[in-house]
């Protein structure tokens, strides 16, 4: 058994894999355009920038070598990661030709990525990247050049602006690379670089002490000081992502037993749960869901019946309609489900509050806790409207499968009373169902339609 596990350890693993692997040529050329954006304005503000030529070539090599080294204390975050440049950097404006800046980081990125490529840890092909991945240096020059300012100790709001304008041009960058090779909105990049662009604010005011130590007055080779604190930080990602990897397979792990022992305990609520997570994971991406919410609701999907092991088997499989006191213990399954996700712990516990909640309705009329609208998380109405989806378009030993039209009709019509409609309108797309069945085709009450193929399929309750 498998699931499509969006955890923070196998992303991990994947950018590491991905790292080695050979670009396809849909990347390339994405790496090419964007590239060539940045050498052409990069080129330009070395020549028309003006450079003063009283500057020391080890101090360049000094500042290069520098980012070189501060880009392998690199801390995985979420689908990306981050490195500490920016402690180097800041001080770099300040210390060399400013309109050189940028190439001199492409320069130090490049250079940094040679030792990982000579060791088949990195494919040639990545070295592609590198002007992409330079963008952020070209705003602070760009400020910098035109407010004539030099000077760490100048004007805040120049320095403030010049920050500014290292997140724009690197967010531009970041949307222009990603709408050209991947299908990502706007807010999933925000959702991904939020926390890396925070490090690099707060690690800004490290490289402006840097840079303060190493202006003219001072010695401009005091920004080795900073050095022991590279090789502090790389001590401690390493550390860290170990934890984090060993962590996010236990937790994975203990999901997917679960999911295994659902599945032993009765094959059709495992192969339900299973195809229920296909399609709750379709459905959460149709809508935008960034990485950590289609991770919550795939294993949510995957584990939203869990609470039936508590649950006796001649109820489960009663092969027809449950009486009020059947029903009454049906319904516990949910609860039952959060109180083994709340022991697991992790975001397993996010997990457990989406499976209480995945048969809450829509109108207030659901339970455990009689939720209405909004107030139920969004990954449990996904969950809810995939599972009931399910249960209606399979066929049981007691009752053949609603046909695929019918069954899209019946959540349609019951959008906005027991589903959220623009889940229901995400289920539709996703299913490839173009326009509205009739509603006459079904030929019974929508709602007792739905709610007879939840009373009657146990899987579904």
């Amino acid at each position: 058994m498998s699931a499509h596990a969006f955890n923070e350890s196998e992303r991990v693993r994947a950018s590491f894999a991905c790292r080695a692997q050979r670009m396809l040529a849909a990347e390339r050329r994405e790496e090419l355009i964007v590239g060539a954006g940045f050498i052409a304005v990069a080129l330009a503000l070395a020549v028309f920038g003006g450079v003063d030529r009283s500057f020391s070539l080890p101090i360049v090599a000094l500042y290069v070598l520098g980012i070189a080294v501060a880009g392998h204390v690199r801390f995985d975050i979420g689908a990306g990661f981050t490195v500490p440049t920016q402690a180097v950097f800041v001080p770099m404006l300040f210390a060399v030709p400013v309109a050189l800046v940028p190439l001199l980081v492409a320069l130090a990125l490049a250079l940094g990525m040679a030792p990982m490529i000579l060791l088949g840890r990195v494919s040639p092909s990545r070295i592609l990247t590198v002007p992409g991945n330079s963008w952020f240096a070209l705003g602070p020059a760009v400020v910098l050049l035109l407010a004539h300012d030099h000077n760490p100790d100048g004007h805040w709001g120049i320095l403030v602006l010049a920050l500014g304008a290292q997140f724009v041009c690197d967010f531009a960058a970041s949307a222009v690379r990603e709408g050209l090779l991947h299908d990502i909105t706007l807010r999933e990049l925000v959702a991904e670089v939020r926390l890396v662009y925070a490090i690099d604010l707060a690690l800004s005011p490290l490289g402006l002490v840097v840079a303060f130590a190493t202006s003219p007055v001072q010695s401009k080779w005091s920004v080795l000081l900073i050095a022991p604190l590279f090789l502090f930080l790389k001590l401690f990602s390493q550390e860290r992502l170990k934890r984090l990897i060993e962590l996010n397979d236990a937790y994975q792990g203990t999901a997917l037993l679960l999911g295994d022992v659902i599945e032993a305990d009765d094959t059709y609520t495992g192969e339900h749960c299973k195809s229920v997570v296909r399609l709750a994971l379709e459905v959460a991406k149709e809508l935008g869901l960034d990485a950590d919410e289609r991770r919550n609701v795939e294993f949510a999907a995957l584990l939203h019946d869990v609470g039936k092991i508590a649950v006796p088997k001649e109820i489960i499989n009663k092969p027809g309609k449950l009486d009020e006191r059947e029903w009454e213990i049906i319904k516990t399954h949910t609860l039952e489900g959060q109180k083994m996700l709340e022991r697991v712990g992790g975001f397993m516990r996010e997990v457990g509050e989406i499976v209480r909640s995945s048969h809450e309705r829509w109108d207030g009329g659901g339970y455990p806790d009689g939720l209405r609208g909004s107030a139920i998380p969004l990954e449990a109405r996904i969950v809810s409207a995939c599972d009931a989806f399910n249960a209606m378009t399979t066929t049981r030993s007691y009752r053949k499968a609603m046909p695929f039209s019918v069954a899209i009709a019946e959540m349609i019509d019951n959008a906005g009373t027991q589903f959220d409609r623009q889940v229901v309108d995400a289920l539709v797309r996703v299913a490839g169902q173009p326009a509205r069945v009739p509603v006459d085709v079904v030929g019974q009450s929508a709602a007792a339609s739905v709610d007879a193929a939840v009373e009657l399929a146990p899987e579904s309750a």
